[in-house]
């Protein structure tokens, strides 16, 4: 019922009112569930940047009218639609266990090869997991297909409850507290990556983790819902994440914020009493789906690290493609955000890759920097999508200064503090160091164990102290060379 959407969407209550529903179509078709994650269709792109195509997947599900859906969709928006509903080209799949970076590389749970498999429930032809592959190259272009064990509190297993892509070579992963759980298999599955892939750059996946918060009484999956901030959703330079509770969503928030400068960051409550959508096994992503832009101007680039080099100069290279070809890209850099860019025309050095070099600079500097493509077409964009307002950034180090860890592991930050559940310690040490995180009372007597073995990349350790007695507490971190030591109030 239009009416009935258009008063939700204008209800103070709910968020609104919307002052502008002009670009809102209310498109009515009968449906079975709210889960158009995964019953909708996946977007393509003949010749990577080409003609916009849909692709329509046998929904995992007895639900007949939501598999018909991307019928319609696709026959309103009047965008052609290829089909994996029919023998001999039928795959079952479901978008909430499927992501992929764009670039050949994509990543779904086991489940994919269990349904399209001898127990499949839903599968017109039974398919190895070769065979399965070889589908998703034909239809998709997918050319490494990750598929990792599925966990086992996972009801649904769609890895969007637990993983994300934050782009091409960065995954957000939610993290329980150690041994709890769906974490060890989590854990596995990361070292199964990191043991058998690299980025589409050739270089290790860095990883983002971020708390999976338990219900108000401390449970975690099966004994509780399967809260996360994984299942969120970008909107262009938007991203719209399911909140619980405000002791842990201020510091999942801080953590995409961090992650992903210049991007408006939105916490949407998916735990309320009366609209509890968390409690089914999904939240926001799970509830929308994307479909991409017509006219795509693709700009792909591995961004700079840190360097210890002052005598040479940075070069940036990007891929930049769009079907009517490229007029012009550019390089804006600078090394202080409030005084603006200085923009470098860059080179085209062949098979869609362009260049410039970012002067070099003094140990201590820290460098921002984004690109900007501009089609024969006209059109124009930027990377990352939020330019000016986001950037990519690196430091140019001392090498004079650096820090080891002769004196033992160093703790740069412990937040929330105090905090009444959640806490966060942040270490200085250099990913991969041995170390061991535990925490003490006021006299050193040990409370819990936090952390046991090589720092994970993002230098993160997470603790829940919601079933700690408030008072004083100390975070202690050591390694074979020493410790360091710093004090958290518990409320």
């Amino acid at each position: 019922d239009p009416a009935a959407v258009t008063a939700y969407l204008q209800n103070s209550s709910f968020g609104g009112p919307i002052a502008d529903l002009s670009d809102v179509t209310f498109l009515q078709e009968d449906f079975n569930s709210i889960w158009v994650r995964d019953y909708g269709m996946e977007t393509m792109y003949r010749n990577e940047v080409d003609s916009l195509v849909l692709l329509d997947w046998i929904y995992n599900r007895p639900r007949p009218d939501d598999d018909a859906l991307p019928d319609a969709i696709s026959g309103y928006l009047g965008i052609p639609m290829f089909s994996t509903t029919q023998a001999p080209y039928d795959l079952v799949h479901t978008g909430g266990n499927f992501m992929s970076d764009g670039a050949g590389t994509a990543f779904s749970s086991e489940l994919v090869v269990e349904e399209n498999g001898p127990s499949g429930q839903f599968n017109q032809t039974v398919r190895t997991p070769a065979e399965v592959d070889s589908m998703m190259k034909w239809f998709m272009g997918i050319e490494r297909y990750v598929r990792m064990s599925t966990l086992p509190y996972d009801g649904i297993h769609h890895i969007d409850m637990h993983m994300k892509l934050l782009d091409e070579e960065t995954l957000l992963v939610g993290e329980f507290p150690v041994g709890v759980s769906d974490g060890p298999q989590l854990e596995q599955n990361l070292q199964f990556i990191a043991s058998n892939y690299n980025s589409t750059y050739g270089t290790p996946y860095e990883l983002v983790r971020i708390p999976m918060p338990p219900s108000t009484g401390g449970a975690y999956p099966p004994q509780g819902y399967y809260r996360t901030y994984a299942n969120n959703l970008f909107i262009n330079g938007t991203v719209l994440v399911p909140t619980y509770r405000e002791e842990y969503d201020t510091t999942g928030l801080r953590i995409l914020r961090e992650s992903l400068p210049g991007y408006r960051v939105i916490g949407i409550d998916c735990d309320d009493n009366g609209q509890n959508i968390i409690s089914a096994s999904g939240a926001i992503h799970c509830i929308t789906k994307c479909i991409g832009v017509e006219d795509p101007l693709l700009i792909r680039h591995q961004r700079l690290r840190d360097t210890y080099d002052t005598q040479n100069g940075y070069t940036v290279e990007a891929y930049v493609r769009h079907r009517s070809g490229i007029a012009q890209a550019q390089l804006h850099w600078t090394t202080d955000t409030a005084q603006g860019f200085t923009a470098l025309a860059m080179t085209d050095v062949g098979n869609g890759m362009w260049a410039a070099d970012i002067p070099a600079q003094p140990a201590g500097t820290e460098v921002f920097y984004y690109v900007e493509g501009e089609a024969n077409s006209g059109k124009v964009q930027v990377r990352p999508i939020v330019a000016p307002d986001g950037w990519w950034r690196f430091r140019v180090l001392d090498i004079n200064t650096g820090v080891d860890d002769a004196d033992g592991p160093r703790i740069a930050e412990v937040f929330p503090n105090p905090t009444s559940s959640l806490l966060v310690v942040q270490l200085a040490s250099e990913p991969g160091t041995v170390l061991r995180v535990r925490l003490t009372d006021a006299l050193g007597r040990d409370v819990m164990a936090l952390h046991a073995g090589p720092l994970h990349a993002d230098r993160r350790v997470f603790a829940d102290l919601s079933a700690l007695a408030p008072g004083n507490y100390l975070v202690v971190a050591e390694s074979a060379t020493g410790r360091s030591v710093q004090r958290v109030v518990k409320h």
